[in-house]
């Protein structure tokens, strides 16, 4: 091997022992370890510059404006909050989100089906008091090992059928034939996780967060007419379990319900008052079936999935101040609605339209952002500030962004646009639609992410350009000599290996040739090969820069580098074993 290539896994090695010794970013690593093999000279431009403009990860960008898309509109929420239910345990959280997502994953693209779940489940963590720490992983984790289910589960898979296509002296594989294998390992991995999750996942994240804000408001929301909220229980509707957020009363009638409890039910025209931390009224109006109580939030100019909720201190040049709501035509005045107004922890029985304002009052307001642009400096107000990721729900287009990600998976698994291009299509119908601004479709892409898998696929290139990959394969499988169930096992370890250090993709094209004239050497049938560099590529559980999913759920779900390290590996060797000891008895040498 040439210096190059030792210099570069030595730049890899140090930039594992930084992953796992500091607490330093996994994307200023990366790219750090990226720039100093580029600025030695060791490889080109466009070999450093390779991972930047790689379909995967221009896949990844366009896949989060899509999950934006349906965030914003409320489409994964309800997906989610079907999915999910009231599970209330761990365990129970983590086999609600996998046996759907193995299914799912088998048949789609795993990366889509991880960046739209990902959002809604961090608004899940908060209200379920579930950390997002303990589903986001076996999320993850539950995609991978899908995606080998099928021949059309993951891109690898869809790679090496058709390296076996192009070589003549090999068959090609059927769309269901990798779940003879695929279907004991996801069966495995999924009782793994459901033992072990809860244990070896790490508390981070949480909702219990939240509480660091003192500050309580009281706000008022309605049932509305035909909501699917009405009939249900407090507890159905999943009114009663928001952290730090409680139901104190319900007006029906003309009738007070104090303190209501879990059993009591909803009904249409309901006047629902809570108090709470900011946080939990956000999540609030995030529930489909009810609104806020004051109907000028629907008098304002700018749609609702344009606006964000703001805070605003009133100060004593406020000229309402000692006047209603109501009364100073606040509304008109500032272009925003108040929802809520907190005061010194004092809870205020009045109508949001009759509470008088005082000095010092927060406001919790519904306003186009420029609210904040335009009122910070002046001086009706104190503090003026917005609230992030804030953005009402209305659902009305969670339709158009349900049937944009049915044509994004349709199109890509049939053939007629590659998943960039599907995923292009997707997020421009949901831009042209408005079903969300073209600003938060910014603000929703992850660039940390991209950055890390960026230059993760440059060290990968790295890798290749200067053969130390290709040494450190051929090294390995020499060690086979004529035994074909040893070298079935070096092939899966080579392949993991690699998996692990540059990516799937790339692993699978530099082994197949390797294995495939071991196998010729050997005088057996190479298709045992294939079906174990098919789970190897796809195996990546130990690292989070070997599997593009692995590093979006990376930065939501608070983990570090031996986290992966913790859980992933344990479940590598489970997958290596059952494989490498089913292969042979499932496709024969």
């Amino acid at each position: 091997m040439t210096f190059e290539g030792w210099a570069v896994l030595g730049v890899i090695l140090l930039c594992l022992v930084f992953l796992l010794s500091t607490s330093i970013s996994v994307d200023i690593i990366l790219f750090a370890g990226l720039a100093v093999i580029f600025i030695a000279g060791i490889i080109p431009a466009d070999q450093a510059l390779s991972g930047f403009s790689n379909e995967g990860m221009l896949t990844v960008a366009a896949l989060y404006i899509v999950a934006a898309g349906l965030k914003e509109t409320g489409a994964i929420q309800f997906i989610v909050q079907r999915v999910m239910g009231n599970a209330r345990t761990v365990k129970k959280a983590q086999l609600r989100i996998m046996s759907p997502v193995m299914v799912m994953s088998a048949f789609l693209n795993n990366t889509p089906v991880v960046a739209s779940f990902i959002p809604a489940l961090e608004r899940w963590s908060r209200i379920s008091q579930i950390p997002v720490s303990k589903i986001l992983i076996p999320l993850s984790y539950a995609a991978i090992l899908g995606g080998t289910c099928t021949l059309i589960g993951t891109s690898t898979n869809l790679i090496i059928n058709g390296l076996l296509i192009e070589e003549v002296s090999t068959r090609t594989l059927g769309i269901f034939e990798p779940a003879l294998i695929g279907i004991p390992c996801a069966i495995a991995g999924f009782i793994y996780l459901f033992i072990f999750g809860d244990k070896l996942l790490p508390v981070r994240g949480s909702s219990m967060d939240t509480f660091k804000d003192p500050r309580e408001y009281t706000i008022e929301m309605i049932v509305q007419e035909n909501s699917a909220l009405s009939g249900h229980t407090i507890e159905d509707a999943g009114l009663r379990n928001l952290p730090g957020l409680f139901l104190i009363e319900i007006q029906r009638n003309e009738r007070a319900i104090p303190a209501p409890g879990p059993y009591e039910k909803l009904r249409e025209n309901d006047r629902l008052i809570f108090t709470g931390i900011v946080d939990s009224i956000i999540d609030l109006q995030q529930i489909s079936g009810i609104v806020p109580a004051t109907n000028q939030v629907f008098k304002l100019n700018a749609p609702r999935n344009e606006r964000k909720m703001i805070e605003a201190v009133v100060s004593r040049s406020n000229p309402l101040v000692g006047r209603t709501i109501r009364d100073g035509n606040f509304r008109d005045r500032y272009d925003a609605v108040v929802l809520a107004v907190s005061r010194n922890g004092e809870r205020i029985n009045e109508k949001i339209g009759d509470i008088t304002i005082k000095s010092g009052d927060v406001l919790l307001l519904e306003a186009h952002p420029n609210f904040v642009q335009k009122y910070r400096n002046a001086s009706d107000f104190f503090l003026v500030s917005s609230i992030e990721d804030s953005s009402p729900v209305t659902y009305e287009k969670a339709w158009i962004a349900g049937l944009s990600l049915i044509a994004m998976v349709g199109l890509a698994a049939t053939g007629i646009l590659s998943m960039l291009q599907a995923a292009i299509v997707a997020g421009g119908l949901l831009l042209v639609t408005k079903c969300f601004r073209y600003s938060t479709a910014l603000e929703s892409v992850d660039w940390r992410v991209l950055i890390a898998i960026a230059s993760a696929l440059g060290l990968g290139s790295a890798l290749q350009y200067t053969g130390a990959a290709e040494h450190l394969a051929i090294n390995l499988l020499a060690f086979a000599g004529d035994n074909p169930v040893m070298a079935l096992g070096l092939t899966y370890l080579a392949t993991w290996l690699l998996t692990e250090m540059i990516t799937n993709n790339a692993a699978a094209v530099l082994i197949f040739p390797i294995a495939l004239s071991l196998a010729q050497s050997m005088g057996v049938d190479f298709m045992p090969f294939a079906m174990v560099m098919i789970v190897a590529a796809s195996s990546s559980f130990s690292t989070p820069i070997g599997y593009q999913t692995n590093l979006m759920v990376y930065g939501p779900g608070g983990y570090k580098f031996k986290d992966f390290i913790k859980i992933g590996l344990p479940l590598n060797l489970i997958v290596a074993a059952i494989t490498v000891s089913l292969v042979p008895y499932i496709w024969n040498f």
